[in-house]
């Protein structure tokens, strides 16, 4: 079993890579940006091709990564290729287009998914509505009802259940969690301390006794609909999760790298393709949305850059640029480290 699941998880995770770089390698070539290099996987070359467009075309054996390598990223780094064909010499419209096109790509193969999951198998309901109470649980202890909807967790309003689910992970250590419902036009304020449980290998896990109502009819607008609520509330839900780590609400430790994302995987195959396609386009929005943010090393940190040559009327000092980038991919390869680690003990 354990085979087929890192089989799908390098399938998975090879798909979204090729998207992405394939967003900046088409927009860099259409450009006229010299390309040295088309990758996918990162370490060692197992298999490589030399198109008729001069450009090398490698498989690497890590399936954990990618990459487009273009002359002049950042300055002239090559004096046998033509001024005009370096990346840094290009328009400014065009180098924000390559910047942005991977994450861009991504985008558009997770709305494909969650469109085609939808029209298969049927669009669900994102409104945190409850469809059942459990016997015995802090829910029910507290007064909810069937058909309240939900509408805050400890101050933190939202309209949607992916959106709310974040808010059940920010610390809290009275454990003590106050809901906002609406109830037949009516807010009540509900108070509750759910049961902790421990699995085997020490994680806790706080039991609410709550199910939330996700029918929704099938149709074709319902489903488009679903397709861009869905998506919208991931980003949504991505934001907050990063605004919880800034602020100290959200653990480094409930990140997941490469084996956590396996152990999904390894989860999602058993429940078939329904869950195999969800979880792609998940991965996918992720990808997006983490590439973007404006940290050096990320597509979002060269545009940040880019966006303060145009205020200031000038380019930023590449080697400084530069510097920036390597300080910030050491900072991330260091957390990838720390959060492979926190899996391994998690999960193994």
């Amino acid at each position: 079993m354990w085979i087929l699941s890192l089989l799908v998880f390098i399938i998975i995770l090879g798909l979204i890579i090729l998207v992405h770089e394939f967003g900046h390698f088409i927009c860099a070539k259409k450009s006229g940006v010299y390309i040295y290099e088309f990758s996918i996987g990162m370490g060692p070359v197992i298999f490589s091709h030399k198109g008729k467009d001069g450009i090398n075309y490698n498989i690497r054996a890590l399936p954990i990564g990618g990459f487009v390598q273009m002359a002049g990223e950042v300055y002239e780094d090559d004096s046998k290729i033509p001024k005009e064909k370096f990346m840094c010499n290009r328009p400014w419209y065009q180098r924000l287009c390559i910047l942005v096109a991977g994450v861009f790509n991504n985008f558009v193969l997770a709305i494909v998914l969650l469109f085609i999951m939808a029209l298969i198998w049927g669009p669900t309901s994102n409104t945190p509505k409850v469809l059942n109470v459990m016997e015995d649980s802090a829910a029910m202890a507290a007064g909810m009802k069937s058909g309240d909807i939900i509408t805050s967790i400890n101050g933190h309003e939202f309209t949607s259940w992916d959106v709310g689910q974040i808010y059940l992970y920010y610390k809290n250590e009275s454990n003590v969690y106050t809901f906002g419902v609406e109830r037949e036009g009516t807010k009540e304020t509900l108070t509750m301390s759910p049961k902790i449980v421990v699995d085997e290998e020490g994680n806790e896990t706080k039991v609410f006794g709550i199910q939330i109502d996700n029918s929704r009819e099938k149709n074709i607008w319902e489903c488009i609909k679903y397709t861009f609520e869905k998506f919208v509330d991931v980003i949504h839900s991505m934001i907050i999760t990063v605004w919880g780590l800034i602020s100290g609400q959200v653990s480094i430790a409930n990140l997941s790298g490469p084996v956590g994302i396996y152990k999904v995987i390894d989860e999602s195959v058993k429940y078939g393709i329904q869950q195999l396609i969800y979880i792609t386009a998940f991965l996918s929005i992720n990808v997006g949305f983490i590439n973007i943010l404006p940290f050096p090393a990320f597509d979002g940190g060269h545009v940040l850059f880019m966006i303060i040559e145009k205020i200031k009327g000038s380019k930023v000092n590449a080697k400084f640029e530069n510097i920036c980038n390597l300080v910030g991919f050491a900072l991330l390869m260091l957390l990838m480290v720390y959060i492979t680690i926190q899996d391994i003990i998690r999960f193994f």
